[in-house]
Formats: C-alpha cells, sequence, structure tokens
C-alpha cells in the first residue's frame, strides 16, 4: 500500500510551487466525489527508491472551516471521507515572513497525533523584511522537524524527503495549555467522542477543541444527539464561569506561539523598507495603478495576434501540408472525405489557436505567481462593491477570461452566499479562452491590420496597437461591461442587499518560476488538445455526417448538396430566428453546435465550407480566406457574431458546473435564459444600428 503524505498550509504560502517542485508532471487533478473542490494528487519519488503519494489540500487558516474546500481539507486531515485514506504523515508549509499567523494552523495541526513536518518557505522574503528565522531553534521549541526550503532552487528538497522517512509514526508532542476548567471540558468532550464515535484518543481531543471553539454551533448530522447535548451544556456552564472558550483557546495557542517566535526569530531593529512596499506607492495608486493596470490589458490583447503569429502560422502550414499528404496517397471516397473535410478540417483548424490560448493562459499565471493579482483585486473593490461584488469577486471574474467552470469555482472563497452566487451568474459573461478562436478567427478576416499607435525608427515601423488588437479588447471589455451591469441589476433585484465587506492579505511581489510556469502551461496545452480529440473530434465528425448526408446527385454543385443534407436542413429551420441577427442558415449551424464547445463554432464553419466547395485549390486555403470570399460575411455581420458570442450562454459545461455550485436547476436554467435574451437583443441593435450606418 503506497504512503500518502498531505501537504497543508495557509494561502500564498508557496504551497503550491513546492508540490509541483516535489511531483514535477507526475500529477492528476480531479473533483472529490460528490462536490466541485478541486482534488490534486502527485507521485513523490523517497530517497529509499520508493514512491508515494502526495495530496495537496486547499490552502486554509484554521482547521475550523468557512468553505468548503477548507472543510474538505478539515476532514481528510481528521480521517473523516471514505474516498481519501488519512494521510501517514502531514507537511505544514509555512511562510516564515508571516510566522505567527501560519503556526496557528501548526498548533492545530499538531493536535491530531500525525507525524508533522514544517517546510519554511519565503526565507528570502522575510530576510528582506528584516526577519530572520533560526530553523534549528524553531524545531526544538515545536519538537518536530523543520526544513527550510527555496523551491524555485530546488534547496531543501532532498532534506524534506529523508524527513518524511524517519517521520513516520512520530507524532508532536502537544505543548500548550488550556485554562484547567477549558482543558477538564475539552478531555471530557474528547472521551465521549472516543466512546460514541470511536475517533482515535487523538483526533477526538482534537476534535473536542474545534467545537468548543467554534463561535457558532456545528450544524452536522456527524454527531450524535448526547455529544450536541453535551457541548451545549459545556458552552453554558464555561460562560457562567466567566470563559470565553473561542477566546481562551486563541489566547493559549497564540501564548505557546509568542513564546516559540520569541526564541526562534530575530528582527532588525529599524525594518528596511521592502522593494513590495516601493511598488505598492505606484501600482497601487489611485490614478497610476489604474492607468497600469489597464496598460497590462492592453498588452495582453494585442500580443494575442502579434506574439502568436508566427506559431499559428507554423500550425497552419503543418495542418494544410499533412491534409495534402492524405490526399495524395490515398483514393477518392468516404474514409479519405471524412478525414480531410470532417476530421482534419475541423479539429485541426481549432488547434491552430492554441498559441493565443496559451498566451492568454501565461499572462494570467504570471500576474497571479508575480502578486500583482491579488492588486488588481484591491484596485477593483470599490467598484465592485457599487455593483454588488465581493472583492474576492475579481479573482475568479478574472480566472473566468480563461475559463468560466474554474472562475466559478473560485468563488468557494467568497463567505458571503449571495456575492458568490452573484459572481456565479455573471462570471460566464467574461469572454473565456473558448470564446477566442472565434474572435480571432472572424478579426483576422475582417479586422484590418491598421495601425492605432506605433512608432517608427529608421526605416521601419513597428506597432504597439493595432485595430485588430483593439477590436478584441473591445470584445472583453463589453463582456466586462455586461458583467457589471447585469451584477447591478442583479444587486438591486434578485439579490438585494449590502455589498460584504473586503479583506484581502497582499503577497509579496516574487520573481515566477518558469519551471511551474512550464507544468500549468502543459496541462493547459494537453487539457486543449484533450478537448479538440474528444468533444471537437465527436462533433467535427457528426458534422461533416450532417453536411454530408443524404448524398444529392452526382452531378449537383457541392453548394446544393450541401444544402439538401441534414445540416442543411437543420440551418434552415434555425434561420428564421437568426436572420434579424444577419446569421445566414449555416452561422446558425455553428451557433447551436457551439453549445457543446464555443470553439467548435470554428471547426462547424470549417466543415461546411469545406464540404460546400468544388474547388480543391480554395479548399487547401486558410477558413479566414474562404469566409472574405462569402457574400454572407461582412465586417458587420463578423462584429455581430463576435457580440453574440460575447453574451450568449453557449457552454453546457459551466451550467452543470452551476447546477453542482448552486445544487439547483434553477440557476443555470435562469442564466441559460438571460444571456441567451440579452445576447440577441444587443446583437440584433448592433445589426440595426450598423445597417442605419450603412455598413
Amino acid at each position: 500500500m503506497s504512503l500518502r503524505f498531505a501537504l497543508v498550509g495557509n494561502p500564498n504560502s508557496g504551497k503550491t510551487t513546492l508540490f509541483n517542485a516535489l511531483t514535477g508532471l507526475r500529477q492528476k487533478v480531479g473533483n472529490y466525489p460528490g462536490i466541485t473542490v478541486e482534488r490534486k494528487e502527485g507521485t513523490l519519488a523517497l530517497p529509499d527508491g520508493s514512491s508515494a503519494t502526495l495530496i495537496d489540500l486547499p490552502g486554509l487558516y484554521s482547521l475550523t472551516p468557512q468553505s468548503p474546500d477548507e472543510l474538505i481539507a478539515r476532514d481528510i486531515l481528521l480521517g473523516y471521507r471514505a474516498d481519501t485514506p488519512k494521510p501517514e504523515v502531514i507537511v505544514n508549509v509555512v511562510d516564515a515572513s508571516n510566522l505567527e499567523r501560519n503556526l496557528y494552523l501548526t498548533s492545530q495541526l499538531a493536535d491530531l497525533g500525525l507525524p508533522l513536518i514544517v517546510a519554511l518557505t519565503m526565507g528570502d522574503t522575510a530576510a528582506r523584511r528584516g526577519v530572520e528565522v533560526d530553523a534549528e531553534v524553531l524545531s526544538q521549541e515545536l519538537g518536530i522537524p523543520v526544513i527550510p526550503i527555496h523551491a524555485a532552487s530546488r534547496a531543501g528538497l532532498s532534506e524534506l524527503r529523508k524527513a518524511l522517512m524517519s517521520s513516520l509514526g512520530v507524532p508532536p508532542p502537544r505543548r500548550w495549555l488550556l485554562p484547567p476548567s477549558v482543558e477538564e471540558e475539552a478531555k471530557e468532550l474528547a472521551e465521549l467522542l472516543t466512546a460514541q464515535h470511536q475517533l482515535a484518543p487523538e483526533t477526538a481531543f482534537s476534535e473536542a477543541v474545534l467545537l468548543l471553539g467554534a463561535t457558532v454551533p456545528p450544524k452536522t448530522t456527524r454527531w450524535s444527539p448526547e455529544i450536541l447535548a453535551h457541548l451545549q451544556g459545556d458552552h453554558e456552564r464555561l460562560t457562567r464561569e466567566g470563559h470565553d472558550t473561542t477566546t481562551a483557546i486563541a489566547e493559549a495557542r497564540y501564548g505557546e506561539i509568542n513564546r516559540i517566535v520569541a526564541h526562534a526569530v530575530r528582527r532588525a531593529v529599524t525594518p528596511p523598507i521592502t522593494t513590495t512596499e516601493r511598488m505598492d506607492r505606484l501600482f497601487l495608486h489611485k490614478f497610476w495603478g489604474y492607468a497600469i493596470f489597464l496598460g497590462i490589458l492592453a498588452i495582453l490583447f494585442q500580443a494575442m495576434f502579434t506574439w502568436a503569429e508566427v506559431p499559428k502560422g507554423w500550425l497552419e502550414s503543418g495542418i494544410a501540408a499533412f491534409s495534402g499528404w492524405i490526399q495524395h496517397v490515398m483514393p477518392a471516397g468516404a474514409l479519405r472525405d471524412l478525414l480531410t473535410e470532417g476530421m482534419l478540417s475541423g479539429v485541426g483548424t481549432t488547434i491552430t489557436f492554441l498559441p493565443q490560448i496559451l498566451l492568454l493562459f501565461l499572462f494570467i499565471a504570471l500576474l497571479e505567481d508575480t502578486g500583482y493579482l491579488a492588486r488588481a483585486a484591491f484596485l477593483m473593490d470599490r467598484l465592485m462593491s457599487r455593483v454588488g461584488l465581493h472583492g474576492k469577486s475579481f479573482i475568479p471574474l478574472l480566472s473566468s477570461y480563461a475559463c468560466a467552470i474554474p472562475g466559478i469555482l473560485a468563488t468557494r472563497t467568497i463567505e458571503s452566499h449571495k456575492a458568490r452566487l452573484l459572481t456565479i451568474l455573471v462570471a460566464p459573461l467574461m469572454s473565456c479562452s473558448a470564446r477566442l478562436p472565434v474572435y480571432s478567427l472572424l478579426i483576422a478576416a475582417f479586422i484590418p491590420k491598421t495601425t492605432l499607435i506605433g512608432f517608427s525608427m529608421g526605416s521601419r515601423s513597428f506597432a504597439l496597437l493595432t485595430l485588430q488588437g483593439a477590436v478584441l479588447f473591445s470584445m472583453y471589455a463589453l463582456g466586462t461591461l455586461a458583467t457589471f451591469l447585469m451584477a447591478a441589476l442583479f444587486h438591486k433585484t434578485l439579490l438585494k442587499g449590502e455589498a460584504p465587506a473586503f479583506l484581502l492579505e497582499l503577497p509579496p511581489y516574487r520573481k515566477p518560476i518558469w519551471r511551474t510556469l512550464g507544468f500549468r502551461l502543459w496541462e493547459t496545452a494537453w487539457q486543449f488538445l484533450q478537448r479538440a480529440g474528444t468533444v471537437i473530434l465527436a462533433l467535427s465528425t457528426l458534422l461533416w455526417f450532417l453536411a454530408s448526408y443524404p448524398k444529392a446527385a452526382p452531378d449537383s454543385p457541392k453548394s446544393v448538396a450541401l444544402e439538401q443534407s441534414y445540416a442543411g436542413r437543420l440551418g434552415h429551420v434555425i434561420e428564421p430566428v437568426i436572420a434579424p441577427l444577419g446569421f445566414d442558415w449555416k452561422m446558425g449551424i455553428g451557433v447551436v453546435a457551439s453549445f457543446a464547445a464555443r470553439e467548435v463554432f470554428v471547426s462547424t464553419m470549417a466543415i461546411l465550407y469545406q464540404a460546400e466547395n468544388d474547388d480543391e485549390e480554395q479548399q487547401a486555403m486558410a477558413l479566414k480566406d474562404r469566409l472574405q470570399g462569402e457574400k454572407a460575411y461582412t465586417p458587420l455581420v463578423a462584429i455581430c457574431l463576435m457580440v453574440f458570442y460575447v453574451l450568449a450562454m453557449q457552454c453546457i459545461s459551466t451550467l452543470a458546473v452551476v447546477k453542482r455550485e448552486t445544487n439547483s436547476w434553477k440557476w443555470p436554467l435562469f442564466q441559460l435564459a438571460y444571456m441567451t435574451a440579452l445576447a440577441w437583443t444587443v446583437t440584433w441593435l448592433v445589426h440595426l444600428i450598423g445597417k442605419a450606418l450603412g455598413y
């Protein structure tokens, strides 16, 4: 049986970086059964040549849960989840620059009766603040191994692996004491928990302290009525004696923590002004902070065209060459048509947008890893509170630029139920990476590369911002504006209430760890390719069949055959609904197919126009070049299509996640209805105004 080690720590303590350094690419990510909390496990190589499972638990500040992910972490550590065995050893990641706060969780973990190791991170950050932590003294005071770690240089990793092996079966001692009356009640409650629920003595004592220290009585069916009645009696008895159990337990823990810190930490008499403080004067400035934030976003959207153009061209050329090779070596027939006109045309066209998607994920990861993302959330809090959103809503909303699903899952950190639900309802309006292939295709085909901001050096000109980049920026801006407007509307109607208070920890600025970023981009690329090889491949095959059958007369032009096919008939049924938007029946097929995945619109258009075209030379053209020759497509129609995709809810996976997060079909169905109505109405207005202006 494989050993299981748990990685536990406060948010922003370096836990995920350490997990990636210890496991490399030997990781698997999923969800815990019955809940959408991420489950991340990896394989850890041990010094004796064996391996163990390392589980990265969600970040938490204490074992008193405030959110679903914190509850999952606590239940695993206490051995309450049947689907995840209790770990043999806990690795507690502790931020040396915030030692007092981090050691509160350490104190709770030490009570669990499991072997415990402290991985001391952020030593360089602590040093810049004039703080020096003596790891050897800290180890002696805690009674457990303390290993200084610098994951970026991999310093301390081998020592940590050795400590894991030597710590098996050696739980730490408890070195803090409660006031006598509270200690007595905790031991009595622990004995009752052991007798009635067969908990191990250490687990029972830890649970008893957590129950006594809870500010709100537990709403759970885990404990028997006798336990809950006894707990209520304990609270009443201790209150009569003048004890506030929550305060008494916290003071007892912090009393021991302060004693330990006094021995293990040396501080500079005059703390130096840190680089983080200097940078925050600029990045959090009332004017320049917002200007820099908008500048960063503008660079991101321009880079998606300029930086990704070369690798995108390589992919297009490679896929075209492979398609040509298949046509050369295979005899004409249905199988060759399926491979070239169906699979390669659909999947291949979608894959060419991978460089732009990776750039988007890279920028978001850089903002997060450097610590800037938290500053952006701080800047946006004033605006977001006016529309009823929580400051913590910013990070889920920005994550939705990559994908709405992790954005919605990230709302679990929002304590207010109304603010969390409001964020979930509007998160899909943020333009996700699945929309990016649609934007990129239409902008490349119909928006000129006019330079808006640039400069010249000698005979060479450099564009800082082109019309293509500006249009892409405007699509993201439209989604963001719609997000805030709909949030304001729901805040004043469906979800009335005061905007909740916002507390946010600002981590220090850090250099990104390129190895970790590489892991994340690899995961993103692999997930995208898996999607292309499963969902998009299956839909491309189905669409090719619908566009190719029933077969028309042999002498019929391909355009006539396409109209008479199953796809053509379906498109003509849809056309009356979408005609006011300027869309024809082929676009309607793409819109309907996009409910499985928005980027399927691109593969759908590739298949339909490939199936319609009689000219082999034109079949080999890039999709954007073929669209430019279609009468149904104009710059106005391209803009209308992009506006529709900005606002429409076309993602079955997102609806399924919203259902799981809200535990009701009411909200995802409402989301589908309001976003579809919003998309149709705004697109109709854009088309109407465009026609009136002569476009």
